[in-house]
């Protein structure tokens, strides 16, 4: 992200998005599809079909800004579950999934249900 830029908030855009969408395209997305602002102070997160790309937009100050990681091999990690059309992560978590940690595939130990200790 620009030096500098004020992000408050991160979401991630849960369904893939056609990535010929520039600009343009994305923040109509963000307005029209996702009904979030996007000026506010946040980045919104948009992978490709097949996890090897991920665009980020956000505002800064006066006008949109851009970025774009392609993956030469393997996928980013991308939440498959969730039933809302965004979720919500952290700066640091988004720096980590840049990085390649899976987080939604972190699962607690199993819940063990006994009816009696003999």
């Amino acid at each position: 992200m620009h030096p500098g830029s004020r992000v408050s908030e991160v979401f991630l855009c849960r369904v893939p998005v056609d990535f010929r969408k520039q600009i343009d395209g994305l923040a109509a997305l963000v307005e029209n599809e996702l009904a979030m602002s996007p000026f506010a102070d946040a980045v919104y997160v948009f992978i490709n079909r097949y996890r090897t790309k991920m665009k980020i937009l956000y505002w800064h100050r006066n006008g949109f800004c851009l970025w774009q990681k392609r993956l030469e091999k393997q996928r980013f990690a991308w939440p498959q579950t969730q039933e809302a059309a965004t979720v919500s992560l952290t700066l640091q978590e988004l720096e980590w999934l840049l990085e390649g940690f899976d987080f939604w595939a972190n699962k607690p130990h199993k819940t063990l249900i006994y009816q009696s200790v003999t």
